[in-house]
């Protein structure tokens, strides 16, 4: 590797202080160091901030590739996509991107055939494209809608209401809102919000207290009734939905990322009380439709990969449930009315399927899909004879598809176009065996003249926690890899939803090691099967991928040659003390449990880099406004790296201002940020890209 860094002088790396704080953990004394980084309101972090900043742009300025790069980035990304229409009333809505507009525009149609104009622009809500549309929601006869926004990447939301005839924005403001629904009943609706932080803890303190609250369009926030709240238990978490002819209120109940407790209310009946559905939290209970007093859900209790059941409010006893649609052996991901009919989507070996069921649970016909990939959104309304979904493929960008329901016809409705020759491209599955014998499967995408000499550049990508599954889907920033020879490589590691609930709690808690494993195992069979070597090996994931790439590259230096770990759990033994942490719990199990603790500190990043180790070259992703991953994650896990690093390896930290844990990032920012990945990567991993 020594050419690959014959530009680069040796980096001198800010001067972090190291500080005697130390916690005990059931007798075992577990150092902290750089504990003073976890206050971010601090003007000592934001100085050491500063200077690793300035340290990782010089560095990235000297790769002599980093503005073709950019400018090809761009001209990828500039290509129109569009979002799936929804109807409400008379109206339907539809987001739509020009290309490099830093934010989706959200249209409006008086019907299909209508010329759409412009509804709401969140690129005129703040200069510099960093303020984002988070969820909305039109009320049951269009006349309202309410939108939530987020500002600089932050999970906070402010909600707002428009009337949708004249566009005329109301004086609706609500504040302290996360992680909640819009769920409309009358001139009113239903979210979630806490109570305002306290001062300088915005963005790291403990979110406690959940409550559920109604607001009558008009009302100032202070006039908001409270609907529901459990004083007992600080940590759970509540949503409310309403079903679509607004006859039920649903709470649903949750203390972690998966499972929850259902309960239901009558809101026909003037003092009606909750009904408790199902007990939490075990199993995850989601209510797809009603047909009056009969609810249909989507369960995984009795069936790990999910059925369908009806249950009776006026009889809601877990005996008297009726299944009706049984699990199957892929799985059951979500379902959707239309037509009178249940639209099924299903996964198998991580990607789609559909099927239309009679709503007495009787199977109509199969919904044919153009190729193996992925329906990503999927929007219908119980009344209506067609539904709208999107699919997109490794090649195929997401393009927009008219489902007539009975005729079980798909036309398409938006096709997006891009400058990119995908006929080049050939994407492959493969199996490959993990260390315990588990069958995994694993997605390649690369050019169709790629040479099985062990040399190629792999870009290796995982997440596998929290029920979450990786499945075939276009992206326009790996295609400059990609095109330049590189192999893009997907495991859908145990942890995932790929295969059910089994295969989630296969990777949870004190199994968690076996999404380690499934990863180093995918390596492993590239470099066999002539892929690849170590040499030319990227990790990368972000979030808990990010653990994954932290915790892969503590226990197998040797294996990669650049990791990317970005937004990432570093910090297993204190992560359930910031912001919404404590419900990752249930998946990664908690120090505060002897057993957990020892666990934890087996393979937690932070804790298990050596002194005397050569690491990959590391590039380090975060942002300063990231409330679900505090920063202090990054931040910990570089400055230790930063330290014991034994070789010239670059170890840098990218931290993003104005900018959050990923969500509603403009796109600018987006282009910069990948400029800059692929760009360490590429040159790290020895490439020397033609840029088109």
């Amino acid at each position: 590797m020594t050419n690959a860094f014959a530009q680069h002088d040796k980096i001198t790396y800010p001067k972090a202080k190291k500080t005697e704080v130390t916690d005990d953990y059931f007798g075992t004394k577990v150092a902290d160091p750089y504990r003073w980084l976890e206050d971010d309101n601090s003007a000592e972090t934001a100085k050491w901030v500063k200077a690793e900043n300035k340290v990782t742009d010089a560095w990235l300025e000297k790769i002599p590739f980093r503005q073709e790069l950019r400018s090809r980035l761009t001209k990828l990304w500039n290509y129109p996509r569009y979002g799936v229409p929804f109807h409400k009333g008379k109206y339907y809505f539809f987001t739509k991107n020009n290309g490099i507009q830093n934010q989706s525009v959200l249209y409006i149609q008086d019907s299909l055939n209508a010329e759409p104009r412009v509804f709401l622009d969140p690129n005129q809500l703040s200069p510099d494209g960093t303020t984002a549309l988070s969820t909305y929601k039109a009320s049951r006869d269009g006349s309202y809608f309410a939108y939530a926004i987020a500002k600089a990447g932050s999970d906070w939301n402010e909600i707002y209401v428009i009337e949708t005839a004249t566009g005329k924005q109301l004086s609706d403001k609500l504040e302290w809102v996360k992680f909640s629904d819009i769920a409309w009943k009358g001139k009113g609706f239903y979210y979630s919000r806490y109570g305002k932080p306290g001062e300088g803890g915005e963005l790291s303190s403990k979110n406690e207290f959940k409550k559920v609250y109604y607001h009558i369009v008009g009302d100032p926030q202070e006039k908001d009734q409270l609907v529901y709240e459990n004083k007992n238990e600080p940590l759970r978490s509540y949503g409310a939905q309403t079903t679509s002819d607004e006859n039920f209120l649903l709470i649903f109940e949750t203390e972690s990322t998966s499972g929850n407790a259902l309960f239901v209310k009558d809101l026909r009946k003037e003092n009606g009380e909750f009904v408790k559905i199902a007990d939490g939290f075990q199993y995850d209970y989601e209510v797809i439709t009603n047909y009056n007093n009969h609810f249909i859900i989507r369960t995984n209790d009795g069936a790990p990969r999910y059925r369908l059941i009806s249950v009776d409010f006026e009889n809601p006893a877990k005996d008297s449930w009726k299944e009706l649609v049984p699990e199957k052996d892929e799985v059951l991901q979500s379902a959707y009315p239309g037509g009178g009919m249940l639209i099924c989507k299903y996964m198998k070996d991580a990607t789609s399927k559909a099927y239309v069921y009679h709503a007495d649970g009787s199977l109509l016909h199969e919904l044919l899909l153009p190729e193996p990939g992925t329906i990503n959104d999927f929007e219908s309304e119980r009344e209506d004879g067609q539904a709208f979904f999107s699919f997109s493929s490794f090649t195929s960008p997401s393009t927009i598809y008219k489902f007539d329901i009975a005729s079980n016809r798909s036309e398409i409705f938006h096709k997006s176009e891009l400058d990119f020759d995908a006929s080049e491209i050939v994407s492959e599955q493969v199996f490959y065996t993990s260390k315990d014998g588990t069958r995994v499967p694993m997605f390649l995408v690369h050019r169709s003249d790629v040479q099985l000499d062990g040399n190629n550049p792999v870009f290796l990508y995982g997440y596998g926690g929290f029920n979450v599954s990786l499945t075939p889907g276009f992206s326009a920033s790996r295609m400059v890899f990609i095109e330049n020879g590189g192999i893009f490589a997907m495991a859908n590691l145990r942890g995932g939803g790929e295969y059910g609930e089994e295969w989630h709690r296969a990777g949870t808690k004190l199994q968690k090691q076996n999404v380690f494993d499934d990863f180093i195992a995918a390596a492993e069979y590239l470099i066999e099967k002539k892929y690849t070597n170590p040499k030319k090996i990227a990790i990368a994931g972000g979030s808990n991928g990010g653990l994954l790439v932290g915790a892969c590259m503590t226990q197998r230096p040797d294996l990669f040659a650049v990791a990317l770990p970005a937004v990432g759990v570093m910090d297993m033994l204190r992560f359930h003390k910031f912001t919404i942490g404590w419900a990752w719990t249930d998946d990664y199990g908690s120090s505060d449990n002897e057993e957990e603790f020892r666990y934890l500190l087996g393979y937690s990043p932070l804790h298990n880099l050596k002194t005397g180790t050569c690491y990959p070259a590391t590039l380090v992703t975060t942002a300063d406004h990231d409330d679900r991953v505090v920063p202090a994650h990054s931040f910990k896990f570089a400055a230790t790296l930063q330290e014991k690093q034994s070789c010239e390896k670059p170890v840098l930290i990218r931290i993003e201002t104005k900018a959050g844990h990923g969500a509603g990032k403009p796109i600018s920012k987006m282009i910069e940020e990948a400029a800059d990945m692929w760009s360490f990567t590429m040159y790290n991993l020895g490439m020397k890209p033609m840029v088109r």
